[in-house]
């Protein structure tokens, strides 16, 4: 099975910086401009997060149904949620999470374990769902930066998950070869 992952068009958050978790932003004017211009993998099926900067993301580049997994949304950030560097610099939780290489639990928002473990379950469940009987199929899923970063941290088995980040409307390629007890991913495109 072959599956595109694709980061979410722009929005006027991804614009300003902002750390754009639960706020459910439209596609800025730029983001549909773009994600217009780029020539996407044909996908059989297509998975995106509910909200609307994936959704909208979907519809622009695939005229087809979508399925909506709600555990695919983008991480939590509490506290930090809608703000960018310069309004949190001076925060000394935001410094203490940075000083944790981003792995301490937002405040007032998700943990990275919590995060990542629901992205990797959710990943699972359409896997499964699907891999037996469309096996020669591609799969895209229209998700957000973090949740790509999540799945291919586990999966990939190759690198960490800051070492996943794409742009906004990017995307990857890969095949999906599942044993018993494990899913591998074997990456086709950079």
């Amino acid at each position: 099975m072959n599956i595109i992952l694709i980061r979410h068009g722009k929005t006027q958050g991804n614009i300003e910086g902002r750390y754009i978790g639960t706020t459910d932003e439209d596609l800025s004017l730029i983001g549909i401009k773009e994600i217009k211009s780029i020539e996407y993998p044909y996908a059989d099926i297509i998975i995106s997060s509910p909200l609307k900067r994936c959704t909208q993301t979907a519809e622009l580049i695939y005229k087809k149904d979508i399925e909506i997994f709600e555990d695919l949304k983008e991480c939590n950030f509490g506290d930090f949620e809608n703000k960018n560097y310069e309004e949190l610099k001076n925060n000394k939780d935001y410094v203490i999470w940075l000083e944790s290489n981003g792995k301490m639990t937002f405040p007032n928002g998700e943990s990275y374990d919590e995060f990542c473990i629901r992205c990797c379950r959710c990943f699972e469940k359409v896997i499964n769902k699907y891999i037996n009987k469309y096996i020669e199929k591609n799969i895209a899923f229209v998700v957000h930066g973090g949740t790509i970063m999540a799945i291919l941290e586990k999966y990939s088995h190759n690198k960490s998950f800051y070492d996943w980040q794409i742009k906004n409307g990017e995307y990857l390629c890969f095949t999906v070869v599942k044993n018993k007890s494990d899913i591998n991913l074997k990456i086709l495109n950079m």
